[in-house]
């Protein structure tokens, strides 16, 4: 459940903040009644932002269209004739 703390609370009740952030999910925080910042689990945030480069060769490997039977050899036939 996503929880709306005035910054006062979150400030002084810092410890529950990042328990409910793991446990329950995205916490807001507020200033004057505006959303300031939201406080998250760090593998949510792992999830969201930093994330593990792949080689473009990996990304095709782990493609689920691996599986697929494709010819992708080039034709040596020769080009058409065509008039100019």
């Amino acid at each position: 459940m996503i929880k709306t703390w005035p910054l006062q609370d979150a400030k002084n009740r810092f410890s529950e903040l990042i328990d409910r952030a793991i446990n329950d999910g995205p916490q807001r925080v507020t200033r004057r009644g505006k959303l300031v910042a939201v406080v998250i689990a760090a593998d949510e945030y792992e999830k969201l932002v930093v994330r593990k480069s792949k080689s473009l060769l990996e990304f095709f490997q782990s493609s689920p269209l691996t599986e697929v039977s494709l010819d992708l050899q080039r034709s040596r036939d020769e080009a058409r004739k065509i008039e100019l």
